[in-house]
């Protein structure tokens, strides 16, 4: 099963949220049913704006470590290179 990382966000431009998991469509779900509360519940962030998949769970752990050292606008542009819209990308997934 590949491990994604991935982003969410408020809205467009709006608050951001990088994690890593094993199951992206299971835990977007999460984060849209507001499960666990925490930062992207009070927050609203659950629209999937952008992810990356890898085979080993440790290159997606470093992935994510990094991406989280990273400065805002890198993140956006990141985001922009493969989704210019912004669209919720959750009906994308294999579900």
């Amino acid at each position: 099963m590949p491990f994604a990382v991935y982003m969410l966000a408020s809205r467009r431009h709006g608050t951001l949220y990088i994690g890593v998991t094993n199951d992206l469509a299971r835990r977007v779900h999460e984060h849209k049913a507001k499960r666990p509360a925490g930062f992207t519940a009070r927050y609203e962030v659950d629209r999937l704006v952008w992810y990356e998949l890898y085979e080993r769970a440790i290159e997606a752990i470093q992935r994510e470590k990094a991406l989280k050292t990273w400065r805002r606008d890198w993140k956006i542009r990141l985001i922009e290179e493969a989704n210019p819209d912004w669209s919720d990308l959750t009906a994308s997934l294999a579900l």
